[in-house]
């Protein structure tokens, strides 16, 4: 996968680092010049651009144009939320994640279709699991841990079952579903329609199973 990635702080710099070690293909992007990088080691064989994350020009040096994934990470929100819309509206980038400060804009980011990641809950683990674990998005974790609402678009194979086909008794269950903006509880007939986000109530020890029905293709 080539991926490419706004911001070279800790955040940055750890996917960066952990992403080039997996043998992907990786291109950092920042404003300052790469000796003032100081979390990105000698050891990362990776390419490294000044420059905006948004910059066309940059972008383009980048190989935006073949990116798998794009990651903005820098300071600021402005900057992120441009740089991912950027990418995946003019660049059509399959994977888009912006990290930001201010969390009362996530659902803004998220209605856009923009997964986001927030400054203190989140680290360099959770972003990895969402660049490579398709759609999942936990948002909430509960007790210690034993379980936790995570939101996830729907596959397209999926339109026209019902919601409760994803239900398993003790661990997975259906909460809640945003259609065209607007939020509602499904009842037991309600079915999956194209563009829906859904919210599950998880057991921990469920989310592999969760992940594995998202992902399954017809006949498979």
């Amino acid at each position: 996968m080539h991926i490419v990635i706004m911001g070279c702080g800790r955040v940055g710099s750890s996917l960066a680092h952990r992403m080039d070690a997996e043998g992907h293909s990786v291109c950092v992007i920042d404003k300052r010049p790469r000796e003032d990088l100081r979390y990105l080691t000698h050891g990362f064989g990776g390419r490294v651009l000044q420059g905006n994350g948004f910059s066309r020009a940059t972008l383009i040096d980048a190989n935006i144009v073949q990116a798998d994934v794009f990651v903005a990470v820098t300071s600021g929100d402005n900057s992120n939320i441009v740089g991912a819309r950027v990418a995946r509206d003019h660049y059509r980038v399959p994977k888009v994640v912006a990290r930001i400060y201010d969390p009362r804009r996530a659902d803004i980011y998220r209605d856009l279709g923009i997964p986001t990641v927030a400054t203190v809950r989140w680290t360099s683990n959770q972003i990895h699991q969402l660049v490579f674990h398709r759609d999942l998005e936990p948002q909430s974790h509960f007790g210690n841990g034993e379980s936790m609402l995570v939101r996830s678009g729907v596959p397209a194979y999926l339109e026209g079952r019902p919601f409760a086909e994803f239900n398993v008794e003790g661990e997975i269950q259906v909460v809640e579903v945003t259609r065209g903006g607007r939020s509602m509880i499904p009842g037991g007939a309600a079915t999956i329609e194209h563009g829906d986000s859904v919210s599950f109530a998880v057991a921990s020890t469920a989310i592999d199973r969760l992940r594995s029905f998202l992902n399954e293709e017809v006949g498979a």
